[in-house]
């Protein structure tokens, strides 16, 4: 496995592969890996010739008063458990690689798949992010890449900026990763007090319940929604971002639940914000 650290270097040698007629998955990640990223790993492995990891801290993406000095970091950690699981080629590049000075280009989709649920909440947010996601397809030019179903509406909002812009990747969406008592995997779980652990386990049980209203036959998509919020506000130590009952294609409101359906909720435990998702297809 090689380190890559700069963009042309990155670049250069995916081109090459490309003419040699290999075909490239790319794991795009912000590090602090966890076994939902080396899930997407292994599945680009078993689909690919080559698995190109992207492991960057993407400034752009964070709000002014977000984490982003102390998003959990370790390079180190990171590489070794990329090896293990079958990873070609890391590409690590800093801020000023990726941002060097006088950058001024962005990537925005815009409309209502931008303007509700985590892109309400944090303005500017998926503006960052498909800015770095379209600069990491042109550098790792990467036949199919592979996002977590955890980050259910940055994954429908990059496949949308795919299609618009006529880029030749294939996105691949991956089912989340729980542990044993049902809380999705995430980095910022690191943030979270033994007290706030067991706190947080209201996310899954809520968006669970509401799962089960509909299995049961509910398709009021307004009463699945207000039973899961208060579900929400009723748990110690949970404050509700917000909790929405969509199409799990464009995320378009629903009049009736049916056909493809996305329960997403996030909430602040102490000062730490969680997502997490329930897709069904009806």
């Amino acid at each position: 496995m090689e380190v890559i650290k700069r963009t042309a270097e990155m670049q250069e040698i995916s081109l090459r592969l490309k003419r040699e007629g290999r075909i490239i998955g790319l794991v795009p990640t912000m590090g602090y890996l966890h076994d939902g990223h080396l899930s997407l790993i292994k599945k680009a492995r078993r689909e690919n010739d080559i698995v190109i990891m992207s492991n960057f801290v993407n400034p752009l993406q964070f709000g002014p008063k977000e984490d982003f000095a102390t998003y959990p970091r370790d390079l180190d950690r990171d590489n070794k458990l990329a090896e293990s699981a079958g990873v070609d080629y890391v590409f690590a590049p800093t801020t000023e690689e990726m941002y060097p000075q006088g950058y001024d280009t962005y990537v925005e989709v815009k409309g209502p798949i931008t303007e509700k649920m985590c892109g309400k909440s944090r303005p500017g947010h998926f503006k960052g992010v498909t800015t770095v996601v379209l600069k990491l397809f042109l550098i790792t030019q990467p036949d199919r890449a592979y996002f977590g179903q955890k980050d259910a509406q940055q994954a429908i909002v990059i496949r949308k900026m795919v299609t618009d812009l006529n880029v030749p990747v294939k996105i691949i969406t991956c089912p989340i990763i729980r542990e044993e008592d049902g809380l999705a995997l995430s980095s910022r779980n690191t943030y979270l007090s033994s007290e706030e652990r067991l706190q947080a386990l209201a996310l899954p049980r809520a968006l669970s319940a509401g799962r089960d209203m509909i299995m049961k036959g509910e398709t009021d998509p307004q009463k699945v929604r207000l039973h899961i919020k208060q579900m929400l506000e009723s748990s110690p130590g949970i404050r509700v971002d917000y909790v929405e009952v969509v199409d799990g294609d464009d995320l378009s409101d629903l009049s009736v639940i049916k056909g493809k359906v996305l329960l997403a909720a996030a909430v602040y435990v102490g000062k730490t914000r969680l997502i997490d998702n329930i897709d069904l297809m009806l």
